[in-house]
């Protein structure tokens, strides 16, 4: 987690601090809360009582982690998500055909969010959580949404990399631009360690990115067969674009 370059508006302070225990891989005390977010202690203080009294957040022991509230948003979010629902037939199919893991991943602001995932029946298997976010600049999704984001959005994204030091994993706008060329992103060990992906932009009307879908294997059993792997997420992927754009 890194600071904010800038404060968030008064009316956005709640939010980021939802966003932020959304992000964080179990309970967070107020002291990374308060790095993580840019607030003052005494507005992060304010903005976790309006949550705690909503239901959003709970506290335990001094930390602080989302709220039964959350669970609700979950269970609505899955029972209405088109996209989840378009999807889902053509994810079990590309499970079934490469007997390996397979993803729904969504970008929302400079995040990649997986909507859903089904697992590989192979006892050695790669998990990326339902729910797991990681942000918009290693791996194979990460690079496949940010390539087809709209450019004023990708350019964001792109230029608030430009006061980080150099990183040889992080995509510029020609790798970008060859990805979209290719019509899809492949990455190894980039996300997590002896992982291989390869991820396929999804489409709704107007071409207008929804989303990607992302086969995951351990590397040992994708790179003898990558290029046939690379040709079943293509595959799929198109199928559940000309979906999107018929409903």
């Amino acid at each position: 987690m890194s600071s904010m370059p800038q404060p968030p508006a008064s009316q956005d302070r709640v939010l980021l601090v939802l966003a932020t225990l959304a992000q964080w891989n179990g309970p967070v005390t107020a002291q990374e809360l308060a790095q993580a977010t840019g607030l003052p202690r005494s507005s992060l203080y304010r903005q976790l009582a309006r949550l705690k009294h909503w239901g959003f957040v709970q506290e335990e022991d001094g930390c602080y982690a989302p709220g039964p509230m959350g669970l609700q948003l979950a269970q609505g979010f899955d029972a209405t998500s088109h996209l989840v629902h378009v999807a889902r037939m053509d994810m079990q199919r590309l499970v079934a055909q490469s007997h390996e893991s397979v993803g729904l991943i969504v970008a929302v602001n400079d995040r990649a969010i997986c909507l859903d995932m089904l697992e590989s029946p192979q006892a050695l298997r790669c998990s990326f959580e339902k729910g797991r976010s990681v942000p918009l600049r290693k791996g194979a999704t990460a690079k496949c949404l940010l390539a087809h984001l709209p450019a004023a959005r990708r350019d964001a994204v792109l230029d608030g990399w430009a006061q980080e030091p150099p990183d040889p994993q992080r995509p510029d706008r020609a790798a970008l631009a060859a990805i979209r060329q290719a019509g899809y992103a492949c990455s190894q060990s980039e996300v997590d360690e002896g992982v291989w992906g390869a991820s396929a932009p999804l489409f709704g009307p107007g071409q207008r990115l929804a989303g990607a879908m992302t086969l995951m294997a351990p590397v040992s059993r994708a790179l003898p067969r990558e290029a046939e792997l690379i040709q079943m997420v293509v595959v799929a992927a198109a199928r559940v674009s000309r979906l999107l754009t018929l409903t």
